[in-house]
């Protein structure tokens, strides 16, 4: 099961979900999965390949959403089955969740889109984990009845992730005391270290971010117990088709590892 293997490893690590924000063509998705599999294979962290098929939520309608749902979901396939990994992938409405359960093992359900009902049991009733994203408008306590929508749909594998709360109109902040707050609900709690960076509502309607501040936001969420990071990052940030912005380049990803995992072991 996908997450007794995450929470309990023998290395005592937390787990790694990671990738590009969205997917923009196999070659990447391959190349970013491959370097971080490396990684995490010789550091004994789980991990999970992160990539959206589509983006559905952009301030404009110009902004990049996707290569095609198909084409997309096959490439998250693929990088799945070629590395022996799980895979994770972003759903907007209840239609989508037994398409995209057939290719990836993991359904996450955008901040936004928390309090859906009808999208949160769709995402349940296909079996598959379900990662609720913690609103940026909702507190953590809040998140109790998220959890319980998908739990009495008959499904007990979700996992919830924080990503910030909304700071006046064009920034973010993280309350460190929702990560205890929500593993009181006997699931495991992920730390977004990435989009809890956002400088959302630019004025020329792309999102801004602090990507320098990724390492300050996970050395925190370990120190006080999270059983996971979720951090988007990519080879060429500045050339990113979604979320640039607030990525962490590819090459510093062992290096934040390495000081991470020092961190859980002084801490267990």
């Amino acid at each position: 099961m996908i997450l007794n293997k995450l929470q309990y490893t023998s290395s005592g690590n937390f787990f790694l979900m990671a990738g590009p924000c969205a997917i923009e063509s196999e070659e990447i998705a391959l190349r970013i999965a491959d370097k971080i599999v490396n990684i995490t294979d010789r550091l004994e962290i789980p991990y999970i390949f992160k990539g959206s098929y589509r983006k559905a939520n952009r301030s404009r309608i110009d902004s990049f959403k996707g290569i095609g749902d198909e084409k997309a979901l096959k490439i998250l396939e693929r990088v799945g089955h070629e590395f022996d990994i799980p895979t994770v992938t972003d759903i907007h409405e209840s239609h989508e969740a037994a398409m995209a359960a057939a290719y990836v093992d993991v359904l996450q359900i955008p901040a936004f889109l928390c309090r859906q009902t009808e999208l949160l049991t769709a995402a349940a009733l296909t079996g598959k984990v379900v990662n609720i994203k913690k609103g940026q408008f909702l507190s953590a306590g809040a998140m109790k009845f998220a959890v319980d929508k998908i739990t009495e749909s008959g499904n007990h594998n979700v996992i919830l992730t924080d990503r910030g709360n909304t700071f006046g109109y064009q920034d973010m902040v993280v309350d460190f005391r929702g990560i205890p707050e929500m593993r009181a609900f006997n699931v495991p709690v992920v730390m977004d270290c990435t989009h809890s960076l956002q400088q959302p509502n630019q004025a020329r309607g792309v999102t801004g971010g602090k990507p320098a501040l990724i390492e300050t936001i996970a050395k925190a969420a370990i120190a006080v117990g999270t059983d996971g990071l979720f951090i988007e990052t990519h080879p060429e940030p500045e050339n990113a088709k979604s979320d640039g912005a607030n990525m962490l380049h590819l090459d510093l990803l062992e290096d934040l590892l390495l000081k991470l995992v020092r961190i859980r072991k002084a801490i267990q």
